[in-house]
């Protein structure tokens, strides 16, 4: 496989390959912040984490997907990010499917989170391009994927259909591998490396 199960790790977080034991931990965090009552977005209760867990597990099996637990300094998950959308015929995959229990938002873990994953992504797996996609109604999520430096490819109109039977139409943003060189120092000066 192109992109397979590994652990990354930084100085605030670390990325772990997804397991069923880390599902108290996701419960706990799913629970802070009551997260899966947010409209545009899908983070699971707290009683469909182990679900959670096996549904992204089965999607890195068939070779879709790459799930990661989201572990803070004390190695507790507060969340969830995978490596999605796998072309490896081109070299190519999302960062999505991210979520985190609200008392880290806004604490360094994204991008941090990020740059582990994008340094893996470009460093490692020479990809050429990484794609991030939201709804185009989460600003949160937009903006924390602009301040990435991710571009904004174009939005995906009525591209989804949400379980609450509205219609999504998808931010799509990207990094392309000749970008990263600015976006990696970018990132490093928002770390304060």
């Amino acid at each position: 496989m192109w992109a397979s199960p590994v652990r990354l790790s930084g100085e605030i977080v670390s990325l772990a390959p997804l397991a069923p034991a880390q599902e108290a931990d996701l419960a706990e965090a799913a629970a802070d912040g009551a997260l899966h009552q947010l409209w545009y977005t899908s983070i699971p209760r707290t009683d469909d984490i182990a679900g959670e867990i096996d549904r992204r597990l089965a999607l890195q099996e068939a070779g879709s997907m790459v799930p990661f637990a989201i572990l803070d300094s004390d190695g507790r998950a507060v969340g969830m990010t995978t490596y999605m959308n796998i072309d490896a015929a081109n070299r190519r995959l999302e960062i999505g499917s991210t979520w985190y229990r609200t008392s880290v938002q806004r604490s360094g873990i994204n991008t941090e989170c990020k740059f582990l994953l994008l340094s893996h992504a470009f460093e490692t797996l020479d990809a050429i391009a990484v794609e991030f996609r939201t709804h185009r109604l989460n600003r949160q999520s937009r903006a924390a994927i602009e301040r990435l430096g991710a571009q904004l490819d174009g939005i995906l109109r009525a591209h989804m259909i949400l379980a609450n039977g509205t219609q999504r139409d998808t931010a799509v943003y990207s990094i392309t591998a000749a970008e990263w060189p600015t976006i990696r120092a970018h990132l490093l000066h928002l770390l304060g490396r």
